[in-house]
């Protein structure tokens, strides 16, 4: 008989609670990964998230190995290589995290869960997250936040008994999975030693400007923590993250203010950030639906889909600029700031006037950091359909005058562009015919007027809010998904609450 450690989104051995207690059982374990083409074939998957996770398991299939059990690779439908692998071997029992993705993933847990109960065999899942499975409301939720990040972290295991005589199998590339080719030049190293490279260079030398910079595509690349794709594919837990952070404040409170800098500031700023990675995760873990349904049914069949707008929006050729720029940074990199990429929902759902499902699925793909809960916690609350959160419309106009005032981002990522000089470039729709001729500008005007489209937009949501009926909904919402201070202070005076209610969340940290 073995002990299956099923490895999902948790490719790490550190602070990997199921590998050391499949371990701690004395029985041969078999650590394993199943590649499901079922997975990918969905439409919020692409090629990149799948390379970042290839490189994340050829690291751990080393570190494995070293403590005498490499991972296992199977590719195909789990409930039939689990089934498989009992016949041969015998499940003693199966282990995992929790994991809070999205419909497809809950329903092949939902399968596996089924096969496990028929055969008699126990499947341990351990919480990874502050994320509580069958949450009856949020009270206290922050205060569990603490307690759970506060644990003390997991070692991994100095020995396995391996399973012997399997063959771990090759790892699959994204062709094998059917995954269409995906050029992104800047993409993320995967892997737990890149994780631990970007929280050390973090914490002691890029994040002190944080709480500045975050708001810049420019600078937010080297100020914010770069963690985003680790904590959302498991290569870094976020405990680990968290217990890293603490220990730094607490380094810094010794020493005077002139010598700390803005370091405090900053540091309490990204644990505020990781509250909200829970935060946002918890409402699809509490409300799976809101994958495919507005959270308030108010907003159900308000916005349809224009295709010509939605695939200007997605190839970033809308006419303004800054938008554009941010799109093609985007699918260059896999990677963008939390405000640009509340812009890019934004845009769509308001001054393109698109229902957020379509524009949803291109940025997730898009993502190296998707997660489900942020991704469409966040897509929802960018598109004024949550009923609890203020409507809050970006102006990407004045975005780039605000954050790339020399326009040199935006002659960057839209080279037709790269002639026109200074600010001028974020409104070349103001340039004379002259001018445009001289600077042989190939690039359209804008697909809408930003400043009329926002308006139009804000008049049809307040359109929607107003009344007795979407008020009453709001407040179920809100007692079932909205934030609260736990009622206790903080155990630890560095753990300030994040505020109640963010007028803007990040999609990554």
């Amino acid at each position: 008989m073995i002990e299956i450690v099923w490895f999902k989104r948790d490719l790490r051995v550190a602070d990997h609670r199921p590998l050391a207690r499949a371990a701690a059982t004395g029985r041969p374990v078999l650590p394993l990964y199943i590649a499901e083409p079922a997975w990918w074939a969905e439409p919020d998957m692409a090629a990149r998230h799948w390379a970042f996770i290839a490189e994340s398991l050829a690291e751990l299939r080393a570190d494995l190995a070293r403590i005498g059990a490499p991972l296992v690779l199977r590719a195909g439908d789990a409930v039939e290589i689990l089934r498989h692998l009992h016949d041969t071997h015998g499940i003693a029992g199966l282990w995992s995290h929790e994991e809070s993705g999205g419909a497809w993933t809950f329903a092949r847990d939902r399968a596996v869960g089924r096969w496990a109960r028929g055969a008699g065999i126990p499947w341990t899942e351990i919480p990874q997250h502050g994320v509580v499975r069958r949450l009856a409301d949020r009270d206290g939720w922050a205060r569990h936040w603490d307690r759970f990040m506060e644990e003390p972290l997991t070692p991994p295991p100095t020995h396995i008994s391996p399973v012997p005589g399997i063959d771990p199998g090759a790892i699959p590339t994204a062709g094998n999975l059917g995954l269409a080719a995906d050029d992104c030049p800047g993409r993320q190293a995967g892997g737990s030693r890149a994780a631990t490279i970007l929280l050390d260079g973090f914490l002691l030398s890029r994040g002190e400007t944080y709480q500045r910079a975050m708001s810049s595509p420019v600078e937010g690349a080297e100020a914010c923590s770069r963690l985003s794709p680790h904590l959302a594919w498991g290569t870094l837990s976020l405990r680990e993250a968290a217990q890293a952070t603490w220990g730094r404040m607490a380094s810094l409170k010794g020493p005077p203010r002139a010598e700390t800098g803005r370091w405090p500031g900053a540091l309490k700023s990204f644990i505020g950030r990781l509250h909200w990675h829970c935060h946002f995760m918890q409402k699809l873990e509490s409300e799976p639906a809101i994958e495919h349904r507005c959270l308030h049914p108010a907003f159900e069949g308000l916005r349809g889909l224009d295709e010509a707008r939605h695939r200007a929006w997605a190839e970033g050729r809308t006419g303004l600029p800054f938008l554009d720029a941010c799109m093609r940074s985007l699918a260059a990199t896999g990677w963008l700031n939390f405000r640009m990429r509340a812009m890019l929902m934004c845009t769509s759902s308001y001054h393109l006037w698109n229902h957020w499902r379509e524009p949803g699925l291109h940025l997730a793909r898009l993502f190296t950091d998707f997660e489900p809960g942020i991704h469409w916690s966040q897509t929802q609350m960018q598109s004024s359909t949550t009923g609890i959160n203020s409507t809050r419309v970006y102006n990407p106009v004045k975005q780039g005058h605000d954050h790339d005032p020399d326009g040199d981002f935006v002659r960057c990522w839209v080279p037709e562009l790269a002639a026109v000089p200074g600010a001028r470039v974020h409104e070349p729709w103001k340039l004379s015919p002259l001018e445009r001729r001289d600077l042989a500008l190939d690039y359209p005007d804008p697909i809408v007027d930003p400043v009329a489209a926002a308006r139009e937009a804000r008049s049809r949501i307040w359109a929607v809010r107003r009344g007795e009926a979407y008020r009453d909904a709001a407040d179920a919402i809100q007692a079932r998904h909205g934030s609260r201070r736990s009622g206790l202070p903080p155990s630890n005076p560095a753990r300030r609450r994040p505020p109640a209610d963010p007028r803007q969340s990040s999609l990554e940290v």
